[in-house]
């Protein structure tokens, strides 16, 4: 069996606009996020398209980081760009002004042997088509495979993220996706029926700047948040908490109770750093002791 995490998600372009500035054609998508903040922990495997447009650089700089790219498809055409805008008042309201999958729009995920059997794997945002895909792909069932989505993919592919439902066993989602997939409308009541109509055996639920919450059986865990001083860009928040999240929970060998507390303090650590520069940034950057610190600095504020 292969330790290492294998995440599958996207490769992207962003051009964001924040109250602090604007920032184009800066390298983003759910995977880049991900397979970044997870590198402080454990070994990555990244999954993804992208175009011949992509730049060398930005590949080099993944290959930094010790992510294996053996399965980060280049095929002709444009890499995935998205553009969008935060609200002045409100951070957590964004308007996407535009969506290009380019090259993403035919993206068929092929896993070469040493990726198929992963002993986790982390389904970034994507369509449960494909998720589904990757999972007939494994040669082994993971010892942990993780579940992220958005409202996009409730209402439109409800019947095949269903089915992606019963074959993993942590899901991720925020408030609002939880209660509208389970048309349920308080979060006690969505978590308990996930877990009873498809067996899920660990929900974590993200709230922005109120932290996350773990649920599991009825048992409730509150990782508070980390104040951060300015939020430059919330683009990755949640990509880099999954990544953080993930790398602890591998790093560690152990999927109880205990464990996954911490890891959701360093999945709330790592998506603190995210939001304070544009893009990848702050992530590509960080030293042990300054995740240390941070996990240390959320830990002292919650129950553990």
């Amino acid at each position: 069996m292969n330790n290492s995490v294998l995440v599958v998600g996207s490769v992207a372009y962003d051009s964001v606009t924040t109250p602090s500035g604007i920032r184009e054609h800066a390298l983003g998508g759910s995977a880049t996020y991900f397979s970044i903040s997870a590198s402080y922990f454990n070994q990555v495997s990244i999954v993804a398209v992208i175009g011949d447009d992509f730049l060398k650089k930005d590949l080099d700089l993944i290959s930094r980081k010790g992510i294996n790219t053996v399965d980060l498809q280049k095929v002709p055409g444009k890499t995935f760009r998205w553009k969008g805008s935060y609200n002045f008042g409100d951070l957590n309201q964004r308007e996407t002004i535009s969506t290009d999958l380019n090259v993403f729009a035919d993206f068929k995920p092929i896993l070469s042997t040493i990726n198929q059997n992963a002993s986790c794997v982390f389904l970034a945002n994507i369509d449960p088509e494909l998720q589904l895909d990757v999972l007939e792909q494994m040669m082994i069932k993971p010892d942990i495979s993780l579940l992220d989505s958005m409202n996009y993919w409730i209402d439109t592919k409800f019947e095949s993220l269903e089915k992606v439902l019963k074959k993993i066993n942590i899901l991720i989602l925020d408030v609002n996706e939880i209660k509208e997939f389970t048309s349920k409308t308080s979060v006690e009541e969505a978590t308990k029926k996930i877990q009873e109509t498809y067996g899920v055996e660990f929900i974590v639920v993200k709230n922005g700047e109120h932290g996350s919450t773990l649920w599991s059986n009825g048992l409730q865990f509150n990782a508070p948040p980390f104040k951060v001083t300015k939020i430059i860009d919330p683009t990755g928040a949640g990509d880099s908490f999954a990544g953080g999240f993930t790398g602890y929970l591998t790093k560690s060998g152990k999927i109880d109770l205990q464990t996954m507390k911490k890891a959701m303090i360093y999945g709330n650590t790592m998506g603190s750093f995210a939001v304070e520069t544009f893009s990848i940034d702050r992530l590509l950057n960080l030293t042990n002791e300054e995740i240390e610190n941070r996990a240390k600095n959320i830990m002292a504020k919650s129950s553990l």
